[in-house]
């Protein structure tokens, strides 16, 4: 995978996922960059597309890692970086789209489609017109009996409808990395280490490979 995305400046957009040194923002970043990319990270907690879109707050923390420099955080509230500032800084040839968990309705009786789709739909138009290109990466399996009631069909729900709304984005189905219950959680949605460090480098391959197949411009 060595020098596969050399010339590439990526931009990673997470959800809580990506918001703490020891979860997906260091393992994925690794990877692109031991892969030839510039990479520049962004982390917010409980960050649904939307909170990209314009400048609001999180109430749970953010973080940001920059190239082959460390981690830094904060978990109190903060301020929302927004996609349109973060393309101006940045100038990525690719964004890397974490976000699934906050928008998957967990515990409530329908997955609300309309609300996803249009965010998720904004989210990527505004990365198309900066003339970048995309990858949307979906949710990983959690526990059913846990405070985030992240039932297996319903992450399954999720994921096809979000397989289906991303475009022109490229879809990264991370249901595709381990079976149910295979990677264990620390509270029933957020990964243990180890787990962290195989979604993230399972990630990256398959980005190398869309670049290998000519699905990224």
């Amino acid at each position: 995978m060595n020098g596969a995305l050399a010339g590439l400046v990526i931009l990673v957009l997470g959800d809580s996922h990506m918001a703490d040194v020891h979860y997906l923002i260091t393992p994925l970043h690794d990877a692109l960059e031991a892969a030839g990319a510039t990479v520049h990270s962004y982390g917010m907690c409980g960050a649904s597309a939307d909170a990209w879109l314009q400048r609001t707050t999180v109430s749970c923390g953010r973080a940001q890692r920059h190239e082959r420099g460390l981690v830094t955080a904060d978990h109190k509230q903060e301020f929302t970086w927004t996609i349109s500032e973060l393309l101006e800084k940045h100038h990525p040839n690719l964004v890397i789209v974490e976000a699934a968990d906050a928008m998957g309705g967990y515990g409530s009786p329908q997955l609300p489609k309309p609300w996803i789709y249009d965010q998720v739909h904004m989210l990527a138009g505004r990365i198309t017109a900066a003339r970048a290109s995309c990858v949307w990466v979906g949710p990983v399996y959690g526990v059913a009996d846990s405070s985030y009631h992240k039932i297996d069909a319903r992450v399954r729900e999720l994921s096809q409808f979000l397989s289906e709304s991303v475009s022109p984005c490229a879809y990264v189905d991370s249901l595709q990395f381990s079976r149910p219950g295979e990677w264990p959680t620390t509270d029933g949605q957020h990964l243990t280490a180890a787990g962290y460090q195989q979604w993230g480098r399972d990630i990256a391959n398959a980005v190398v490979q869309m670049k290998s197949q000519g699905r990224l411009h």
